[in-house]
């Protein structure tokens, strides 16, 4: 069994007020959580409107499964024009 962890720092430039970034980040988590089947919750800065520390967990048997999910989710990341992706970090348990 292996646990995989990415740990995404997220710049949110058109968003005026936490009610924006909220927005932004529900897209976010629902599309994820659906596309992927991982757990998704936002971990730091919360209190702050244009800028996000979110976490992205998959469990899976082998660890090359884990490592796909993560590149997956990292492609969507750097992809998606509604934010910036700032910094990332990965780890396997």
């Amino acid at each position: 069994m292996v646990i995989g962890l990415l740990q995404a720092q997220i710049s949110i430039p058109e968003s005026h007020s936490l009610k924006d970034k909220r927005s932004v980040l529900r897209s976010l988590k629902d599309r994820i959580k659906n596309k992927m089947n991982v757990s998704v919750a936002e971990v730091g800065k919360q209190d702050l409107w244009q800028a996000s520390e979110m976490a992205f967990v998959t469990i899976a048997a082998t660890r090359d499964v884990v490592d796909k999910r993560l590149a997956e989710i990292r492609t969507y990341l750097v992809s998606n024009p509604r934010w910036v992706l700032l910094d990332t970090r990965t780890e396997l348990l």
